[in-house]
């Protein structure tokens, strides 16, 4: 009895220690409804089993980014996929993630990769004024624009303390300086901005016609256009500052309990065919050249970027907390 009982808690361990092996974590602050299917075809083709950590809209990109803080010490995770490069960077300067230079990045412009291999760009989103063509109001071409009184109470702007929104207002102040950004969020706050719980709700608003425009993803105003032909989209800036560009990123965690599984993941994520299958689902914008895709994602050729540090706007984004959430509050 003793001698099946052994072999019972042998084959146990055994197992569990070939599970362990096969498989790869992954915290992921894109919609899951995007990111999943991906990590799927991932698992089927390389036969190593994904557990995921989704993000809430709600909570995009703190959520899993607060979980890697607090798991500094006792890593679970192997890859954090971002939806943007800034909470990726605020790994690195935390000294939470290692550096990994993927061969499947070798193509894509130094602009959207870690000098130091710490963090890889792929798939980009841009952010964008989506807009309703029933208002009798001129289309603004400057995010600027968007404190005119003729906008007044007819403007929205996701929460600023979560998601890709964070990551504009802090490419704002790197760009424009403290001054100028303060002076430009004072002045939304004066005419009324409307305050929307996600990108997503922003999207609802303006197709409702609840608001006349409001600032958001490319994804977003993409499935809007889908939605309605009562929609349009501007990118703006593009005679001045550019629109920002914001690339998904991928690092390995220091520590990360299955390294080469996920450096596997990287590599399979950084694929064209994984660029071309994101642009299809969610309208992202490849930074691999020769990359198919359908006919209305435009080509970041066309289209004039923010020139920003990340690092540095990683940085400020850090010192903003406070100072955004005051500025929500009052």
């Amino acid at each position: 009895m003793k001698y099946y009982v052994s072999l019972l808690f042998l084959l146990l361990y055994v197992t569990s220690c070939t599970t362990s092996k096969d498989e790869v974590v992954v915290y992921t602050s894109v919609d899951q409804v995007f990111s999943e299917p991906v990590l799927r075809d991932f698992e089927k083709e390389t036969g190593i089993h994904v557990k995921a950590v989704y993000d809430t809209e709600e909570t995009k990109s703190t959520g899993v980014l607060n979980r890697l803080i607090a798991e500094k010490d006792n890593p679970q995770c192997d890859v954090f996929w971002s939806g943007d490069p800034i909470r990726t960077l605020v790994l690195k300067n935390k000294n939470i993630s290692i550096a990994y230079a993927s061969k499947m990045a070798d193509d894509i412009p130094d602009s959207y990769k870690d000098p130091e291999s710490y963090w890889i760009g792929f798939s980009a989103r841009a952010r964008v004024l989506l807009y309703n063509k029933s208002f009798d109001l001129p289309v603004p071409e400057s995010i600027l624009d968007l404190t005119k009184n003729i906008y007044k109470g007819n403007v929205a702007l996701a929460n600023p303390l979560f998601g890709t929104t964070t990551f504009h207002i802090a490419a704002l102040f790197t760009t424009l300086g403290d001054v100028q950004a303060k002076a430009f969020l004072d002045n939304l706050k004066k005419n009324d901005v409307i305050i929307a719980g996600s990108n997503g709700d922003v999207k609802k608003q303006v197709l409702q016609g609840t608001v006349f425009c409001g600032i958001t993803d490319t994804d977003d105003a993409f499935e809007a256009l889908k939605e309605s032909r009562d929609v349009g989209i501007v990118f703006l800036d593009q005679d001045g500052m550019g629109s920002l560009i914001i690339p998904n990123t991928l690092n390995v965690i220091r520590k990360a309990p299955h390294l080469e599984n996920g450096k596997k993941l990287i590599d399979y994520l950084l694929r064209k065919e994984t660029e071309a299958k994101l642009a299809i689902s969610c309208a992202q914008m490849p930074l691999h050249k020769g990359v198919k895709t359908p006919q209305n994602i435009p080509s970041l050729d066309r289209i004039k970027p923010m020139h920003i540090s990340y690092d540095k706007t990683a940085r400020k984004l850090e010192k903003l907390q406070y100072y955004l959430k005051e500025w929500l509050e009052n």
